[in-house]
């Protein structure tokens, strides 16, 4: 858990992904088309990813990928990043946590 706190703090946005899942390839592509440029951990390249996976379902998120933290604070999975993109407070989030600034 602290690895997962730890790297969720080091950047405005962070995505916890693996490389196969097509739904995380989805919500990389949101940020990027909002401007944002967030930090990605491919929890399958990495070699605490079976550890980071137990604790993201830990906090909730289930499936464990995609995990969005946007200002160190965890956002939710595909599902929630998409209903704060449909009523548009995803964008303000990423405002205010300064991952864009338009």
């Amino acid at each position: 858990m602290d690895r997962v706190r730890e790297l969720a703090s080091k950047k405005a946005a962070v995505i916890f992904t693996k490389s196969s899942c097509c739904m995380c390839y989805s919500i990389k592509t949101l940020f990027y088309e909002l401007g944002a440029s967030p930090a990605i951990h491919e929890l399958d390249e990495d070699p605490y990813g079976r550890d980071m996976e137990r604790a993201l379902r830990a906090l909730g998120c289930d499936p464990s990928v995609p995990a969005v933290f946007i200002g160190g604070r965890f956002v939710g999975s595909s599902k929630d990043v998409i209903s704060l993109h449909v009523d548009g407070s995803l964008k303000q989030m990423l405002k205010d946590a300064k991952a864009i600034w338009f």
